[in-house]
């Protein structure tokens, strides 16, 4: 008796399978040239002939062609669409081909049965995928309200009519009893300098990077950004990412709304140096990227695949996979990044532009926020924490799925741990990492706020908002292959094309028009003109131990 290979792959081992219809398919071929992950082909169906040889299956009809009925049969070797059985080109189920498909004959379907996670390590090498986490944790945003709602002695506002204080502070905010002013003749007189703070709308467009978005992709976001200050007079701002600006971009009046990041692999700094004498306007700030929540304690990664022309001209680099350290060379502390990174920031800048720094949420983060208020310079600008549910381009799967932290209760202990130095405010608390996970940003937004951060960060959202159609149940996540099937994760030409920037950034505009008037009819019940920062008492929940480690009011 023949081995039965039972190692080998079958279609029903992926984690998606092709429902085709030949009945509907007219083969014009548009799903395999829309496929960028090449699962489909097209082909013959095979049988299982006489003496073990496989033939073409042939389809027998009954067809008449005379003006009177003259039956006769007819055998027909029928062209089909096939998916293949290849773990390396695996459906991921983006949909694309029937998006494509005129005939509606063709659709990805969920396999329940699929075993792709542990064919995919085959290869003897960890799985890398970019997008988001896939483990479908409970969300701790969808367990808590806004439960304190003014009525009787203390009335609601009109959030239609009444005039909204929606801005966050980005930058060190000294106590008054601090701030280097003296009295002479009845007069302030300045005697000292006072660090830089900007008052920004609570949202930032999250740091991604030219590279891990395709240069149409990052186009849209820094359209909408423009548009939105321009426009609607929303201070929105939006972080480069690693990897350097476009030089047109740094020369330009547009470079006030943009925080310049420098990561671990200090890509493309070299080109911000050498604009810094021909800038205009100041940047709206600079972001020191430690760590990343989706991928804490990790470098990053920008697969060869992404290294196009552009790329390498911008962060100075040849066609390779460019990784970034860890941590920053030489620096082996948050603290003595604060000595060193922020002091020779501060003075490129000759002490105008606010300096923050970005951290994974992690058990220290605690300890890390308490040094950083404690900091004698009194420059550190911003306290960036980012939760194990954000996304990346590009990660090991095992580190998106099982390493980081939630974000919720370490920005409301770091609150706290502020409150009890009298320093809350000090250093402004910005949180990010599943922000919008739902759609509901501006809820999210608000309950972190009275949980004490000033502001939010949002990244995936705006990708989804572009047209991306990854998410948290395993489809698509493609984005470290470079074969984004929406333009948006890639540097191919072919694909790019595919994005339509205005389009995108529209999207973009709109929703931040409607979470701008969502956050008014959040704060309006509460009787809050400005933004309830530190606001506990107006979250309730009816799980108990979140109430507990939040210390908000517990309700059933």
């Amino acid at each position: 008796m023949e081995t039965v290979r039972t190692q080998d792959v079958s279609v029903n081992d992926l984690p998606w399978k092709i429902e085709y219809l030949p009945e509907r398919c007219t083969m014009c071929g548009s799903c395999v040239a829309t496929c960028t992950f090449n699962a489909i082909e097209a082909g013959m169906e095979r049988i299982k002939c006489a003496g073990g040889d496989t033939g073409m299956e042939r389809r027998s009809i009954t067809v008449s062609t005379a003006e009177g009925p003259e039956p006769t049969q007819r055998h027909l070797a029928t062209p089909v669409i096939k998916q293949k059985n290849s773990v390396a080109n695996h459906c991921v189920g983006c949909g694309m081909c029937e998006k494509i498909c005129p005939n509606k004959a063709i659709k990805p379907v969920r396999n329940p049965d699929g075993r792709e996670n542990l064919l995919a390590r085959s290869t003897g090498k960890p799985i890398k995928r970019g997008g988001r986490n896939n483990l479908q944790q409970e969300r701790t945003f969808d367990k808590i309200v806004i439960g304190r709602i003014s009525q009787m002695t203390d009335p609601s506002l009109d959030s239609e009519r009444h005039t909204f204080d929606i801005l966050a502070p980005f930058g060190r905010v000294l106590p008054p009893n601090e701030l280097p002013f003296s009295t002479q003749n009845g007069e302030l007189h300045l005697n000292g300098q006072i660090p830089p703070v900007r008052w920004i709308y609570p949202i930032i467009f999250s740091d991604m990077s030219i590279g891990a978005l395709s240069t149409r992709a990052w186009e849209a976001i820094a359209m909408a950004t423009a548009y939105l200050n321009e426009k609607h007079h929303l201070p929105v701002r939006m972080c480069s990412g690693e990897g350097g600006m476009p030089v047109k971009l740094m020369e330009s009046e547009y470079l006030q709304y943009m925080i310049i990041q420098i990561a671990s692999g200090h890509f493309g700094w070299n080109r911000i140096i050498k604009a810094m004498p021909k800038m205009k306007v100041d940047p709206a700030g600079i972001l020191i990227k430690i760590g990343q929540g989706a991928k804490p304690g990790d470098g990053g990664l920008l697969p060869a695949a992404k290294v196009a022309e552009h790329v390498q001209a911008i962060r100075g680099v040849p066609k390779a996979d460019l990784l970034s350290p860890p941590n920053h060379q030489g620096l082996y502390s948050i603290e003595e990044s604060v000595q060193k990174m922020h002091m020779s920031l501060n003075a490129a800048f000759k002490f105008r532009v606010p300096v923050a720094i970005k951290c994974a949420a992690s058990a220290t983060s605690v300890s890390v926020y308490n040094n950083l208020l404690r900091d004698p310079y009194r420059i550190c600008g911003g306290f960036f924490l980012d939760g194990i549910q954000g996304g990346t381009g590009a990660a090991n799967e095992i580190s998106l799925d099982h390493t980081g932290h939630p974000v919720v209760s370490k920005v409301r202990e770091c609150y706290q741990a502020a409150v009890k130095q009298g320093r809350q405010g000090q250093i402004p608390l910005w949180a990010g990492g599943g922000i919008g996970l739902t759609g509901d940003a501006a809820a999210d937004a608000m309950k972190m706020i009275c949980l004490g951060a000033n502001g939010v960060f949002i990244g995936k959202i705006l990708i989804q908002l572009c047209g991306c159609i990854g998410n948290e149940h395993g489809r698509c996540n493609s984005c470290s292959t470079g074969l984004c099937p929406t333009g948006i994760c890639t540097q191919d030409p072919r694909l790019v094309k595919r994005l339509d920037i205005d389009k995108a950034a529209q999207n973009i505009v709109s929703y931040i028009l409607a979470l701008d008037s969502e956050m008014r009819k959040m704060m309006a019940p509460i009787g809050n003109s400005s933004l309830p920062v530190g606001r506990s008492d107006a979250l309730v929940t009816t799980d108990r131990a979140i109430a507990d480690k939040l210390a908000i009011q517990y309700t059933c």
